[in-house]
């Protein structure tokens, strides 16, 4: 629950519950059947099609969309997962304007893409919603790998694991299974329990063991992984949160925004959680978007980003910053926090204008204020790194196979070194890592 500087205006209830409920329905509702075949019917099925270049598990995009067109949505589906086996939540969270959609012809002629993300989620739904697994696992091959972290990397990896035979062990250190997709995503992108369900879709494979409440270095260690198994793969995100390095930050009312918004996806009844009436948000990517919005959308009435750079730099899309400044949130660009105040009734963030200067980012000297009675950091995470494996700038480093230094570990998603922190990129690399691990299982 966000706590709040000291007397500060920082309640649950700001909303009804049916207000509240409203705010978090579905940000893009899915596709009636007769609404998917006008959209796949937009597709020119490119032979050389951009958008599946620009997809970072390279789903043959044209395939699936011509599938829907044929009505054959379970075969869409199909086509999705061979590649993708987390579709459906990529379909819903990834930044499909500024990935597939950007790349579409219908963009460039035209100016409205297809609508590729939508129908990506059209076609899993309907087949997820079957209740059945379209793989079979392979002959049980007698190896065993163990995948720490089920988050996308993880999860995926796990899966194309046990689809080629061997047995897998899945742990991760909090209460349930899904990483960010569980515990760190808006639940506006994903409502209905949808994170949990997907899990459920993907361990269907079978022979995936899911231990939770097992964290690296606390109850199990890398060494000893390499003793009971044959091969590890590490998916263990950025437990971490930067920090913002000026006075005031331990105060009270400055909280993390990943916690803000884990508290938020874990809530039976997000109307019951305390919200403060102005909030303060420091940061640029999808994180400090997600939390500046959603505590728009619990009530709160004056909610502002604070971001050290101009618009074009910031790690959030185009479309969700404008998302977010369509749900009333402030973004003031070029300026940084210098501290944070909360004493003689005066509470908030005193931030200093910033400029691009020979050497870099600078401060112009001109200062200003925000009044704030909560301040949520959202300036990116840092690896907790295990013991063993080499790590550069905060990160693990991998080969192009994904393996890591230490023989017979593998590694993936935002822990590594290499990608850019996209759910679809995790999934692209925990696959791509689980090829290389039964590569070498085989040999």
């Amino acid at each position: 629950m966000t706590r709040g500087f000291e007397g500060a205006d920082v309640k649950a209830g700001r909303l009804t519950s049916e207000q509240v409920a409203a705010n978090f329905a579905d940000l893009h509702p899915p596709l009636t059947r007769h609404e998917a075949a006008v959209a796949a019917d937009r597709c020119y099925f490119c032979y050389d099609a951009p958008c599946m270049t620009a997809c970072p598990t390279t789903i043959d995009i044209a395939m699936f969309i011509r599938q829907i067109a044929a009505d054959n949505s379970d075969g869409a589906a199909k086509t999705i997962f061979d590649q993708n086996i987390l579709g459906g939540m990529c379909a819903r969270v990834c930044p499909t304007e500024t990935l597939c959609e950007e790349a579409c012809v219908r963009e460039a002629a035209e100016g409205k893409p297809v609508e590729i993300g939508r129908l990506q989620r059209y076609a899993t739904d309907h087949l997820m919603a079957s209740n059945t697994h379209p793989y079979q696992r392979a002959c049980n091959t007698g190896k065993k790998v163990a995948v720490v972290g089920a988050g996308p990397a993880g999860l995926a990896c796990a899966h194309r694991l046990a689809m080629k035979g061997h047995a897998v062990t899945l742990f991760d250190a909090r209460p349930k299974p899904g990483g960010l997709n569980e515990y760190g995503i808006a639940a506006y992108k994903t409502p209905g329990g949808f994170a949990r369900e997907e899990v459920d879709f993907v361990l269907g494979i079978g022979n995936i063991t899911l231990e939770t409440g097992k964290a690296l270095g606390r109850d199990i260690s890398i060494d000893g992984l390499k003793w009971d198994y044959d091969a590890v793969f590490l998916a263990i995100g950025l437990a971490g949160v930067n920090a913002l390095g000026v006075p005031g930050e331990d105060l009270p009312g400055v909280e993390d925004a990943v916690d803000f918004i884990a508290d938020l996806r874990s809530s039976q009844d997000p109307s019951s959680l305390a919200v403060g009436r102005r909030v303060v948000v420091i940061g640029g990517g999808m994180t400090a978007i997600d939390a500046a919005v959603q505590t728009k959308l619990l009530g709160a009435e004056d909610v502002t980003i604070v971001y050290r750079r101009g618009q074009e730099a910031m790690n959030a899309s185009l479309f969700e910053q404008d998302l977010a400044q369509t749900k009333g949130v402030k973004i003031r660009h070029w300026a940084k926090p210098v501290r944070v105040v909360a004493e003689d009734g005066r509470r908030g963030v005193e931030c200093e204008y910033t400029r691009a200067g020979a050497n870099g980012l600078e401060g112009t000297g001109e200062t200003f204020f925000v009044a704030a009675d909560v301040v949520l950091k959202a300036i990116g995470q840092t690896l907790e790194a295990p013991q063993g494996p080499e790590t550069e700038r905060g990160r693990l480093v991998v080969d192009d196979e994904f393996r890591t230094s230490v023989d017979r570990v593998w590694a993936g998603g935002d822990c590594v070194a290499a990608g850019d922190d996209l759910t679809v990129t995790a999934v692209a690399q925990g696959r791509d890592a689980a090829e290389s691990i039964h590569r070498l299982l085989m040999a």
